[in-house]
């Protein structure tokens, strides 16, 4: 695939012409006419810690061993400091087997596992907040204009949801570089995926900006902040839980971003605003993506 110029800050990007990820389906238009698009993959995916079965997933099958990596340190049944043997998937089988060298508490927290508002593996532990105890984020200050450069080159990434729609995205960030795009049917499942390639790559949160098209709910907060990232931000719009919990985490969360427009509900304390945004250009609706919507 012929990559746009940005393309080049990318360590992992999205791939929307892989075969695998999309089906092309005829249907008819509004007037009745033959009509052929993309619409992505749907697959499950039954994540296993050691010999506990754990959930089953609805994702496009990309990345499925970043995807269990990160929902279990996500969920708290591992953490960064538990060693992992292996991380083996069966595609046929469509599983994916997690083995740590001693056993775990996943039994204790299948207990207080409960429902939340998002799609695909949309579930929150009862205690997912006690994980935040002791949490320190770093003040880490981000400028406005890092934040418009994100938005502009993200909008512009060749991507699942403008080759198909009925996605989310999102992308780990450092500055105004996009580190790695990850989509999936659900923005729970992309964040873990996040999660999981940082827990096998080591890398740090202490300087990263979580930029997402999903709404900023409790969740996804509470991820960014166990995932040690002091930044959140997105096109779409705020929870007030969400927002509660990021000023009590010290994280900086922004959304509504469209174009000119941010709204920072916590955190304007760290947001230097560097450029005037009348100097920004409005967005137009060819690089139009989804706010929020079901998911």
């Amino acid at each position: 695939m012929t990559y746009a110029p940005d393309m080049a800050d990318y360590i992992i990007a999205p791939d929307p012409m892989s075969p695998r990820l999309t089906r092309a389906v005829v249907g008819t238009d509004q007037f009745g006419n033959a009509t052929e698009i993309s619409v992505v993959e749907e697959r499950p995916l039954t994540i296993y810690l050691n010999s506990r079965e754990i959930v089953t997933a609805m994702t496009i099958g990309d990345y499925p061993e970043y995807l269990a990596l990160g929902f279990l340190l996500n969920q708290g049944m591992i953490t960064a400091a538990d060693d992992v043997m292996g991380v083996d998937y069966d595609e046929e089988l469509e599983v994916v087997v997690v083995r740590t060298a001693i056993e775990t508490n996943h039994e204790e927290k299948l207990k207080k596992k409960t429902r939340t508002s998002g799609c695909a593996v949309g579930t929150v532990f009862g205690d997912m907040m006690d994980g935040l105890q002791g949490v320190t984020l770093p003040k880490l200050q981000v400028r406005s204009s890092d934040l418009y450069a994100l938005a502009h080159k993200i909008n512009r990434t060749p991507s699942l949801y403008l080759e198909a729609g009925a996605i989310h995205g999102t992308v780990l960030c450092q500055a105004d570089r996009p580190l790695v795009y990850m989509e999936d049917v659900g923005r729970h499942n992309a964040v873990d995926k996040i999660a999981g390639w940082m827990f096998q790559a080591r890398e740090s949160g202490d300087n990263k900006i979580m930029y997402t098209t999903g709404r900023l709910t409790s969740e996804m907060v509470i991820k960014c902040a166990a995932m040690g990232i002091p930044v959140l931000a997105s096109r779409s719009g705020f929870t007030a839980w969400g927002v509660e919990i990021a000023q009590q985490v010290g994280l900086t969360l922004i959304g509504r971003m469209r174009g000119q427009r941010f709204v920072c509900l916590s955190g304007e304390d760290r947001l230097v605003r560097d450029v005037d945004p009348a100097s920004i250009p409005e967005e137009g609706r060819k690089h139009g993506r989804k706010g929020g919507g079901r998911g």
